[in-house]
């Protein structure tokens, strides 16, 4: 269905020369006095990573990619470095690559259930929720006198991943990490 670039929103993603997909990652719907309104997007190829700055009149359409999310489960991670996630409803098992998700597994522990995107039948990354309760593995102590300031040590959680946290925090312990940018939230066994 091609959409008018008037209509366009950031965190849409339209089909692009060659058919590729584009995620609109800034829109700015700029009318300079009496002339011609100018729309100026930054989008991000889907695929490559790759963002790039277009500049459109409105009169310019696309056509608006299609998603489709499944729920699938993280099984496991391939000697190549795939992920293999399984859907939920057909039992398919989906390998994807690091370039595509790697940025997002430390959040996600075999096992759990997470969104799978897909455009037709090409998976193209994961959505995660806001947060997530991991167990701390490995953490420093604390060393008397330093609990009552605002220092923060280093915890490594089940995923592998390291994480920046009070001193209070201890192995064993389940925390709420956010996983927009990776910030301790809170114990949350307790």
């Amino acid at each position: 269905m091609a959409v008018k670039a008037t209509d366009l929103r950031k965190g849409t993603v339209i089909i692009g020369d060659h058919g590729k997909l584009l995620l609109i990652t800034e829109y700015h719907h700029h009318t300079p006095g009496n002339l011609r309104a100018v729309i100026h997007l930054k989008v991000r190829d889907v695929m490559t990573g790759v963002v790039t700055p277009m500049r459109l009149s409105s009169s310019d359409s696309f056509e608006v990619a299609y998603l489709d999310k499944r729920k699938c489960e993280y099984l496991y991670k391939e000697q190549n470095g795939n992920y293999v996630f399984m859907d939920q409803t057909t039992y398919e098992q989906i390998p994807l690559s690091p370039d595509l998700v790697a940025d997002k597994m430390g959040f996600v522990r075999e096992n759990t259930a997470v969104d799978v995107t897909f455009h037709e039948t090409t998976p193209l990354g994961i959505e995660l929720p806001p947060s997530v309760t991991l167990k701390v593995i490995e953490a420093e102590h604390a060393v008397k006198g330093n609990t009552a300031t605002n220092v923060k040590k280093e915890a490594v959680v089940e995923t592998g991943m390291t994480v920046k946290v009070p001193l209070h925090v201890v192995a064993g312990d389940e925390i709420k990490i956010s996983t927009a940018d990776g910030e301790f939230q809170g114990r949350a066994n307790g």
